[in-house]
């Protein structure tokens, strides 16, 4: 009995025993519970990470306080390390090349207005008076005598026995416009039909004539160098209507020693056609045979000739060019 009891109180000893091992599972949950905890917190801190990224873009984009903000970028005008061009002191698209002055065209004329020049050119006639023109004494070549030529209605028209028109001033390479017109009853034939002469420096002719169905020898025609090229076309206007030439002469050049080193040339348009396109003279123009070029004076008074038929003039400028 005694071994019976002792069991039975044994047995009460070890069901509290068991009931102590049932409570410390509960113990072994918590590292699991603890497992969950950490990670919530990795989440917030993942989430945390997040903001200093974006505040250091915003760092990054920010300027100091203290540093001036970056000028604005122009856009690409040049560079300083393009191929150098032959024969010159500038590079392939250079920086540093100055740029050309700003020059404002003028309008194109109409048949009842004249144009306007552009910003840059020198006006010789503006449809008002002859200040800029006279004749040349026969009595004196050094002499110059007022303009006799009448100016009517915006035009300007020879005078029977005025002799030519020169300009005042001198001029060399040079870009002329200068609008005229033939009378509309045409009269006469050949050379006889509205003839006139254009003279650079007193030497190189540009033909006038009315060339209007009025057959005349091929190189003095209008837009002719007289005796020396025909044009490469007839681009006359029927007679009363105005005829526009557009030229470009470049004048002869001579060394030091009176030897030429380069020809007179011409570039014309006539009605804004090409009739001459850097076409060099031979020499100095006139009635018959070639003349050989003589030293001239790198600049001379445009000559407008009097050869006795009615030719009227207007709008006349020109702008004088390097040499």
């Amino acid at each position: 009995d005694k071994k019976s009891d002792e069991k039975k109180s044994d047995e009460k000893k070890e069901e509290p025993a068991k009931e102590e091992v049932k409570k410390e599972e509960p113990k072994k949950e918590e590292p699991k519970k603890e497992e969950v905890k950490k990670e919530e917190p990795k989440k917030e801190e993942s989430k945390k990470d997040d903001k200093p990224i974006e505040e250091k873009k915003k760092e990054e984009t920010k300027q100091p306080e203290n540093k001036k903000p970056m000028p604005r970028k122009l856009p690409g005008i040049g560079k300083v390390d393009g191929v150098r061009l032959p024969g010159q002191k500038w590079r392939v698209h250079d920086i540093r090349r100055p740029h050309p002055p700003v020059v404002t065209p003028g309008e194109l004329s109409t048949y009842d207005k004249p144009g306007t020049p552009p910003s840059d050119a020198i006006v010789l006639f503006d449809g008002k008076d002859l200040s800029n023109w006279c004749h040349i004494s026969p009595e004196n070549p050094n002499d110059l005598l007022e303009a006799q030529w009448k100016v009517q209605d915006g035009y300007f028209e020879v005078t029977p026995g005025s002799g030519n028109l020169l300009t005042i001033d001198s001029f060399g390479s040079c870009q002329l416009h200068i609008e005229w017109q033939t009378p509309e009853s045409a009269r006469g034939d050949s050379q006889g039909r509205g003839n006139r002469g254009i003279f650079f420096m007193d030497a190189f002719e540009v033909q006038v004539l009315d060339s209007f169905k009025n057959r005349t020898y091929a190189d003095g025609q209008a837009g002719a160098m007289y005796g020396q090229y025909p044009p490469m076309v007839n681009a006359s206007r029927e007679p009363g209507k105005w005829q526009v030439y557009d030229i470009v002469f470049e004048a002869p050049r001579f060394s030091l020693d009176d030897k030429l080193e380069k020809p007179a040339k011409l570039t014309l348009m006539h009605n804004g056609v090409f009739l001459h396109n850097a076409r060099e003279y031979y020499g100095p123009t006139g009635g018959g045979g070639l003349q050989q070029y003589r030293p001239l004076s790198p600049a001379a008074p445009i000559r407008i000739q009097n050869h006795g038929n009615p030719v009227r003039f207007r709008n006349v400028w020109i702008r004088p060019l390097p040499p």
